[in-house]
């Protein structure tokens, strides 16, 4: 939880109190496309109060993930050396992440295995404002 003390000055004659507030959420992109993938963090960044972090492949989210603890995968399927669906379900089988829900990315999109595990699938080329109503529609499941 994140706290903020607003601090009494001479001046102001108040009495300081304590505000909590929720933590911020992260939102992990796993997208090997370098110019796509900071198009999205900086939507994210830009339009909503969130935090984005970008990592281009399976390895390195496995490594992110297991250290912010993402509130939502955003997924490319296409990626090296392990496709989104072998990520989403490494990602899943680690307890504390198996209930983060997940966005894939791709031109094609394998829509049976989406499905099979309760993935929003979109497709490339995105639509931002589509794109960011995702985002929210997923964090309030």
């Amino acid at each position: 939880m994140i706290r903020r003390r607003e601090q009494a000055t001479e001046n102001a004659g108040y009495i300081a109190s304590v505000e909590e507030r929720p933590a911020v959420r992260t939102m992990l992109i796993v997208e090997d496309d370098e110019y796509i993938g900071e198009v999205l963090v900086q939507a994210i960044v830009q339009e909503t109060s969130y935090l984005a972090v970008l990592v281009p492949d399976g390895q390195a989210a496995l490594h992110a993930a297991a250290e912010i603890k993402p509130s939502l995968f955003i997924l490319d399927y296409q990626l090296p050396r392990m496709n989104g669906i072998e990520l989403y379900d490494r990602l899943h089988a680690m307890p504390e992440l198996g209930k983060v829900p997940a966005m894939m990315i791709s031109a094609r999109l394998p829509q049976r295995e989406l499905e099979k595990r309760d993935i929003l699938g979109m497709h490339k080329p995105l639509d931002l404002d589509e794109f960011l109503q995702a985002i929210d529609s997923l964090l309030q499941r």
